[in-house]
This record gives structure tokens, C-alpha cells and sequence, in this order.
């Protein structure tokens, strides 16, 4: 296992499937991710002032922690939700080989 500080995961929320996978492929493709999973789950929240139940598809984006921001924006971009989660999380650890294939999928600009 390798030290992987700079490499993380977004979790992202959809009411759908179909805008998961918008979402996973603006990210893939302007280089934002380098994997993006849809799950679908079942949510139960408080929202104004109620207890809601509604499914729901879980987007885990992997990416670099240096892409966080910009992904983040993207997402808040096209996403239906006027308040949708979007939490990040760092990887402690990671395969190396995992870790090398994230840098060189993602955005150029930040190849080491």
C-alpha cells in the first residue's frame, strides 16, 4: 500500500439514474474522475421540516484531492437537487498501481 493523501472520493446523491450518469460522464470526460460507480440506495432525510424516503443513486467519484473543488463545481452544476450532497473523503492508503492509473487518467494539468 502506497501513502495516498492526495487521492480521494466525492460522494454525490441523484433523484435518477439517467442523471447519475450524466453526471459520472461530464466528470469522466473533462477528466475530473477517473471512476465514477452508481449505486442504487434508499434515502431517509429530514427535509423542510419532514422525514422523506425517496430512492436514490450514489455516485462515488474517485479522483485527486486537488480535483475536489473543480468537481465539486461541475456537479453543483447540473445537478438537480437545490441543495444536493456532495461530501469528500481522502484515501489513507491505496494501491499504487490504483493510485498511478488515477494520475494519469485525470486532468493533465495536474500530472506531477
Amino acid at each position: 500500500m502506497s501513502e495516498a493523501a492526495e487521492y480521494g472520493m466525492l460522494l454525490t446523491t441523484t433523484p435518477s439514474r439517467e442523471e447519475a450518469a450524466k453526471i459520472a460522464g461530464l466528470l469522466i470526460d473533462e477528466k475530473l474522475a477517473a471512476c465514477v460507480q452508481l449505486l442504487p440506495i434508499e434515502s431517509f432525510y429530514a427535509w423542510q421540516g419532514k422525514t422523506q424516503n425517496e430512492a436514490e443513486t450514489l455516485l462515488l467519484v474517485k479522483t485527486r484531492s486537488a480535483l475536489f473543488d473543480a468537481a465539486i463545481a461541475k456537479i453543483k452544476s447540473v445537478h438537480s437537487y437545490s441543495v444536493p450532497e456532495i461530501v469528500a473523503m481522502p484515501f489513507t492508503a491505496g494501491s499504487a498501481d490504483y493510485l498511478s492509473w488515477i494520475d494519469e487518467v485525470t486532468h493533465e494539468s495536474l500530472s506531477p
